[in-house]
C-alpha cells in the first residue's frame, strides 16, 4: 500500500517529539510535547494522543516510525523491559505496522522488538547521523538536547561509530550526560569561581541548567517544558533564587547582575565539558579549520559557540538536508530544528518504503 505520509516519533523520558512528512518527503508538521514517562506509561499514552489530536495529516495509510530513549527511565527494571513495554503501547496506539528503528538493523516491526531491544534502545542519535550521511560526506554532528549530548562523526558518507550502547558511548565520550534543560547544576563541577573566589558547589538538586539558560536568555520558552527543581516558576528571579542556593546564598544577598554572571560561569563549565569531548572526535581528516560541525537539538546554540571557539565551520543539521515545506503549510522552524531526530527517523522510513 502506498503511504500517504510518514510520522517520525522520538520518545524520550521527558519529551515526545513528532515530525510529519508527506509522501514526497515535504515537512507538514513538527512539535515537541512534555512527557514525564518516569511517572507511568499512561503519561506517554496521553502525550501520543495529544500529538495525534493536533496532527491533521494522518490517515489509515500513514507510516509511523519510532526511535526512543525513554526506556532509560526508572519506571523500568532494565532497558529491555523499557523497550518492549514502550513498543507494545506504541503499537497499540499507532497500529501493528509501526516501525521501530534498530540502528544497523534498520526498521523492524513489533514481533522483532524483543529480539533486537539492545539495538533499539537509545538509537535516536544513529537515526540522525544516518539521515545526515545521505547528504554529507564529512562532518561532526553534535546534538545537545535537554538532558544529553551526542557526538557522532560522519566520514565518507557513513556513520563512524563502533560503539552503539550507552555504556560504551559514555566510555568513549560520544555520549555526554549533560543538556541545557534538565541537567542539575551540581553535575557541572564540585567547585567554581564566584566573585573571584573558588567555592564549593552544593551537592543538592537545587537548580538545573534551564535556570542558567533562562538567565542568559538563550533557552526558548516554548522548549522550556521540564519542571523546575523546586516545582516553582520560571521567572528570572525564581531561576536566580534556585541558582543562588547552589552556593549557599539567598537571592537577596546579591544583585540580579551577579546571578546572571554566575549563570555565565555555569555555561562556560558546560561548554568546556562538551568541547573536551568534541576534541576527542575530531579525526586527522577532519582537521581544523576545515571541519564542519553540525548542530542539532534544543541546545544547538551551544554547538555554534563551541564550533566558533574551535575555529570550525558551524551549520545547523537541518541546513544540510533539502527540507521542503509546502507553501500552504505553516511549520514552526524552531520546533523542526529541535525535533531533528524525529525528522530523521521519518526520512529513513520514507526511504525504506
Amino acid at each position: 500500500m502506498t503511504k500517504s505520509c510518514f510520522l517520525g516519533w522520538d520518545i524520550g523520558g521527558a519529551h515526545l517529539k513528532m515530525v510529519v512528512l508527506d509522501e514526497s518527503g515535504a515537512v507538514l508538521q513538527a512539535l515537541q510535547l512534555p512527557c514525564t514517562l518516569w511517572k507511568g506509561l499512561n503519561h506517554l499514552e496521553f502525550a501520543i494522543n495529544n500529538a495525534l489530536r493536533v496532527n491533521i495529516h494522518e490517515d489509515s495509510r500513514a507510516c509511523h516510525a519510532i526511535t526512543m530513549t525513554g526506556e532509560l527511565v526508572d519506571l523500568f527494571q532494565n532497558r529491555h523491559e523499557g523497550v518492549v513495554e514502550i513498543s507494545n503501547l506504541v503499537a497499540k496506539l499507532l497500529g501493528k505496522d509501526t516501525l521501530f528503528y534498530a540502528a544497523n538493523n534498520g526498521f523492524v516491526r513489533l514481533e522483532r522488538v524483543s529480539e533486537l531491544s539492545a539495538c533499539i534502545a537509545s538509537s535516536n542519535w544513529h537515526a540522525s547521523a544516518s539521515a545526515l550521511a545521505m547528504h554529507v560526506q564529512e562532518a561532526l554532528l553534535v546534538d545537545i538536547g535537554s538532558t544529553t549530548t551526542d557526538i557522532i562523526a560522519i566520514s565518507n558518507g557513513k556513520v563512524k561509530s563502533e560503539n552503539l550502547t550507552d555504556a560504551a558511548r559514555l566510555a568513549d565520550d560520544s555520549l555526554v550526560y549533560t543538556g541545557v534543560v534538565r541537567t542539575p547544576v551540581m553535575a557541572l563541577a564540585q567547585k567554581l569561581v564566584f566573585e573571584g573566589v573558588e567555592t564549593n558547589v552544593a551537592a543538592e538538586y537545587f537548580a538545573t541548567m534551564a535556570d542558567v539558560y533562562r538567565l542568559t536568555a538563550e533557552l526558548l520558552p516554548e522548549f522550556d517544558q521540564a519542571e523546575t527543581a523546586d516545582g516553582k516558576g520560571k521567572t528570572a528571579l525564581e531561576s536566580s533564587r534556585r541558582l543562588a542556593r547552589m552556593l549557599g546564598y539567598d537571592v537577596e544577598n546579591h544583585s540580579m547582575e551577579t546571578w546572571k554572571n554566575l549563570a555565565e560561569t555555569c555555561k562556560t563549565l558546560q561548554i568546556n565539558q562538551i568541547k573536551n569531548a568534541v576534541l576527542k572526535h575530531l579525526k586527522p581528516n577532519m582537521t581544523m579549520p576545515n571541519t564542519k560541525i553540525l548542530g542539532a537539538g534544543v541546545g544547538s546554540f551551544l554547538v555554534k559557540q563551541i564550533a566558533d571557539e574551535l575555529s570550525c565551520e558551524f551549520m545547523h543539521a537541518c541546513s544540510q538536508i533539502s527540507m521542503r515545506i509546502p507553501e500552504h503549510v505553516n511549520v514552526d522552524l524552531k520546533a523542526l530544528k529541535t525535533c531533528f531526530t524525529a525528522y530523521a527517523v521519518a526520512t529513513l522510513a520514507k526511504n525504506n518504503a
